[in-house]
This record gives structure tokens, sequence and C-alpha cells, in this order.
């Protein structure tokens, strides 16, 4: 089954950046799609960008367009996601996902529960 593991998370200053890895296990790579997403205290998980890996094709969510990248290394079966211009509102649990092997594309970022392999998450704070 798919395993995702997030590293990269810590503190920041606003303005600062971060990058975020999830690195897969248990699969053959490059045959899905994979998110990131966010949960900040008492709320729902917010998607934030997702990869479809086979090709590439990226989809960003308004809240963090022009500030926020995902990207892959298909050699090192790692997705990215690059976080410039923090901000304190930035500050949350950020989670790596991934939908099925062979759906042939990525869920709209709010089907949530169509992804369906998370990883543990790794904290982000931001401080101004």
């Amino acid at each position: 089954q798919v395993r995702l593991v997030e590293s990269g998370g810590g503190s920041a200053q606003a303005g600062g950046s971060l990058r975020l890895s999830c690195a897969a296990f248990g699969y053959s790579y490059g045959r899905n799609c994979i998110g990131w997403f966010r949960q900040h205290p008492g709320n729902q998980r917010e998607g934030l960008a997702a990869i479809y890996t086979p090709d590439d094709s990226t989809i960003i969510a308004d809240s963090v367009q022009g500030r926020f990248t995902i990207s892959q290394d298909k050699a090192k079966s790692t997705v990215y996601l690059q976080m410039n211009n923090l901000e304190s509102e930035d500050t949350a649990k950020y989670f790596c996902a991934a939908d099925a092997v062979g759906s042939g594309y990525c869920p709209e970022l709010s089907r949530v529960n169509e992804y369906n392999y998370w990883g543990h998450g790794t904290q982000v704070t931001v401080s101004s």
C-alpha cells in the first residue's frame, strides 16, 4: 500500500520560505496523483496543490496561487511544496496525500475523500 512521509516543516519568519517534501514508498511511483493539504486547529483540511505524477500536470488552490508551487523529482519518488512569502496564517500542520493508482487524473482539491493515502503531517509555524 502507498506510504507517504512528509518532511521539511519547522519555523520561519513571515516573508520567508520553506520547502516541504513528500517521499512516496510501497508502489511504483509515477502512476497517481499526490496533493498537499493543511489543517489549522479546529478547522477542516484545506487542499493546497496537487500534481498528477505521470505527466506533471498541476492544480493550485486560489488561496496560495502565486506563493506556493508543487513539483516532483521522479528519480527520488518525491513531491515538493515550495512555500514563499510565508504569512502567519500559513501556520498549520501540512499533509501530503495520494489517490488510487491508475485513476488518470487529480481529484479536485475539495474532494478530500478521493485522496486515499495520507502521511502523518509536518508542522509549519510562521512568526511575524
